[in-house]
């Protein structure tokens, strides 16, 4: 079993923001797959379950905010015994051009208070990311800037990228092999 976790704030005034790219790259591949998300109490979490290629694939949305995302995650981990080998977690990226994608195994938080939550409640690093880039605000502060929305051009910048992360994840979850999926998926700087 594999979980897909998309990172984000719940609520209306957070819908759309550039800090809830990974809620709307769940909310995607979930359209698309025609996978209902249902509210979990007992998790924190809205949750969805299919199968690809086999493989029963859980599509999360924790509702901790994303402070203390890890704590829904480390919950739905442990009912289901699911390892953090076996997670990837879909969250945005200040140090990326918008729309840009990276996927790497493991590594540090990188300021991300979201993945700090993840690290210190998986108790470890080792989780798979898909970064979704949103670019460096030019002239207003971080907090205000990821919480904001995005504008019709950068929009137009993230359908693409959405569209790459879904493929990222049916390509992880169909082949197990994340090495291949970072190796097709990673765009190259330029």
């Amino acid at each position: 079993m594999k979980m897909i976790v998309g990172l984000g704030n719940p609520g209306k005034q957070y819908e759309d923001t550039r800090h809830n790219i990974g809620f709307m790259a769940i909310d995607s591949l979930a359209d698309e797959k025609q996978v209902p998300l249902n509210v979990q109490t007992k998790f924190q979490a809205s949750i969805g379950s299919t199968f690809l290629n086999n493989e029963k694939v859980l599509l999360v949305k924790p509702l901790t905010y994303m402070n203390e995302s890890g704590r829904a995650v480390r919950a739905i981990s442990d009912y289901y015994d699911i390892e953090p080998e076996d997670i990837l977690i879909i969250h945005d990226d200040l140090d990326l051009p918008t729309g840009r994608l990276r996927l790497r195994q493991k590594g540090s938080a990188g300021g991300h208070n979201g993945i700090k939550s993840l690290i210190r409640q998986l108790d470890t690093p080792s989780f798979k990311r898909l970064r979704i880039g949103i670019d460096r605000p030019q002239k207003q502060s971080v907090v205000d800037y990821v919480l904001g929305r995005f504008s019709n051009e950068e929009k137009e910048q993230l359908a693409p990228a959405l569209d790459k992360a879904k493929q990222a994840i049916v390509s992880w979850a169909e082949t197990d092999n994340f090495n291949q999926v970072m190796n097709t998926f990673n765009q190259k700087e330029g």
